[in-house]
């Protein structure tokens, strides 16, 4: 369990980045004046300049990347309940994405920008969480199907 959450973990490294880079450029383009935005203004003023801003931001959002990532083998483990499995994901995922958004400056550093920032990723969390259960649950109902097919077509010969 622990090599495969490393394993992930190093798979959600990159993938972790490229979701960054792949968000600059759409809030780019929605901005719509041409330029590209790597990452907000009040980090390049905090940290004190965009190089030390961008570099500061894909490490942070690998760690985030790698984080979500690793996390995902709970849903691996059987003997767990589901309410479970989503409380400990939840968690992690939680307890890596506030301190992140916190020091790249995409929350407000006030307790109502962590409640709204917070409450977003709980709405997000939760929309994703229903559709993967919704989803499976249909799978898993589809694949019982054929199988009790099958089981009736093997008893009639």
């Amino acid at each position: 369990m622990k090599k495969q959450a490393l394993l992930r973990g190093l798979l959600g490294f990159p993938l972790g980045i490229a979701l960054n880079c792949i968000l600059a450029v759409i809030i780019s383009l929605i901005i719509g004046d041409g330029h590209f935005y790597p990452c907000v203004p009040t980090l390049i003023e905090s940290v004190g300049s965009e190089i030390w801003a961008v570099t500061l931001q894909v490490v942070l959002s690998g760690l985030l990347g790698a984080s979500f990532a690793a996390a995902s083998v709970v849903w691996e483990i059987e003997n767990w309940s589901i309410a479970k499995q989503t409380a400990i994901y939840f968690f992690v995922t939680a307890i890596s994405i506030l301190p992140i958004a916190y020091l790249t400056e995409w929350m407000e550093h006030t307790l109502i920008g962590f409640l709204s920032y917070f409450g977003i990723f709980l709405v997000i969390f939760f929309v994703m969480w229903f559709f993967q259960y919704f989803y499976w649950k249909r799978k898993v109902r589809i694949l019982n199907m054929k199988t009790n097919h099958y089981k009736m077509n093997d008893r009639s010969h």
